[in-house]
């Protein structure tokens, strides 16, 4: 049976959502806050995420970027807010898909069996790229076939520049999105850990873009 957590502060819209999945076969699990969504999205693994967008806590940015940041869950975004602006941020943040209330209960039953029926295809914990193969629930990764050993820092950044592949990203936003906007260290924090990751995974595998920051090219 799929699980699917349906993360939203309006218990009316959670009633609605998990009466009509139940109906079609799904367990749901339930979270009015950002804070609840994440300790069970990390004790009971889920096949899909409805996410809303405005939550108390912790927003639900946020918490979509902690989710594709160590996973391959589908995240569908559920809000309120019809802006194309929203919409286009939440997709290049990770969002699967995006659907703004009020909603028709057919069509939202539609997408989230059209995301789960791609991601039975995408083994949720395994990520393979090239030689590589992390997998994101023992945190342990391979390189062809040799297990090697990441510090948890240099485990979050290879999982950030695996899923941004072949994209050029600047050192702040490696600071940003890897180490946090809160975080008061400077770009040789990026440096010395793409060093490190180099020696671990292959000197080529890293590029420097000069003036701008780094690309993994697997």
């Amino acid at each position: 049976m799929k699980k699917i957590l349906i993360v939203d502060d309006e218990e009316q819209i959670r009633n609605i959502l998990r009466i009509y999945l139940v109906k079609e076969g799904y367990e749901v699990l339930e979270a009015e806050d950002g804070e609840k969504a994440m300790k069970l999205f990390y004790e009971k693994p889920v096949d899909l995420v409805v996410l809303d967008v405005m939550l108390p806590k912790k927003d639900g940015w946020s918490i979509l970027r902690e989710i594709k940041r160590y996973s391959n869950t589908p995240v569908l975004m559920l809000t309120a807010r019809d802006n194309s602006e929203d919409e286009i941020f939440g997709f290049e943040i990770g969002a699967d898909d995006y659907v703004t209330k009020p909603f028709n209960n057919k069509i939202l039953l539609a997408r989230i069996k059209s995301l789960l029926k791609k991601s039975n295809s995408i083994p949720d914990n395994v990520i393979k790229l090239g030689d590589l193969t992390i997998n994101d629930i023992s945190h342990s990764v391979t390189n062809a076939g040799e297990e090697i050993e990441l510090s948890p820092k240099e485990y979050e950044l290879l999982i950030y520049l695996v899923r941004n592949n072949k994209i050029v990203l600047s050192r702040e936003k490696l600071l940003n999105e890897v180490w946090g906007y809160d975080f008061l260290g400077d770009d040789r924090t990026i440096d010395t850990h793409v060093k490190n990751l180099r020696k671990k995974i292959g000197k080529g595998s890293i590029k420097t873009i000069r003036g701008i920051g780094y690309k993994l090219d697997l």
